[in-house]
């Protein structure tokens, strides 16, 4: 299957296996278009306006009947994500030296630890009424492991974060789903450019 080049362990040109019945898949021009731009990026050294790993990260795809299965797809992303990472921190590490490097990603980690140090049941806003949250114990049960690894713990990984799925709650019973996601997305960046170091 492939992402992004034999240089990042896999062959070109992507295929994936289609959706049948009445299952829904992405829709295949979509998917193949962003694969093609983002191979064009990578094989060519991420050019100013070049697709970066936050871009991978954030693709979406219509659904629709006949589409690219989706568990595949996205597991694609996900190491299509892992080499964009890599390659940046490449570049950071070229451009500031290691110890610098590092110094920068132990800044961008800290921002994690604010939000974890609220509350249980108060680390993000509420819901608005009638809109769809996130269950908060599940997501401060996330938050506490992620206190963890930020503590030396191991165990969770940026995949964790990745395949996290949380029980929906209405108004203000949850969690607003659009802080909780751009925090774990932080986290993802965090820990997944951690594993590069």
């Amino acid at each position: 299957m492939g992402l992004l080049g034999h240089h990042a362990g896999v062959t070109p040109g992507p295929t994936f296996e289609r959706t049948t019945g009445f299952s829904r898949g992405y829709a295949v021009e979509q998917v193949e278009e962003f694969f093609a731009r983002a191979r064009v990026s990578y094989e060519t050294g991420g050019p100013r306006g070049g697709i970066t790993s936050r871009d991978v990260r954030e693709v979406g795809f219509d659904l629709v009947r006949r589409g690219y299965d989706v568990q595949m797809v996205d597991a694609a992303l996900d190491r299509m994500e892992d080499a964009f990472l890599r390659r940046e921190q490449e570049v950071v590490r070229g451009r500031l030296g290691a110890d610098r490097a590092y110094t920068e990603l132990a800044a961008r980690a800290a921002t994690l630890r604010p939000r974890l140090d609220r509350p249980e049941g108060d680390r993000f806003d509420r819901a608005d009424p009638g809109q769809h949250g996130y269950d908060p114990f599940e997501v401060d049960e996330l938050c506490d492991r992620i206190g963890a690894w930020l503590d030396g713990e191991h165990g969770l990984g940026h995949d964790d974060l990745r395949r996290a799925v949380f029980t929906t709650r209405r108004g203000e019973h949850g969690y607003a789903e659009h802080q909780v996601d751009a925090y774990i997305d932080r986290a993802v960046e965090v820990m997944a450019a951690s594993a590069t170091v």
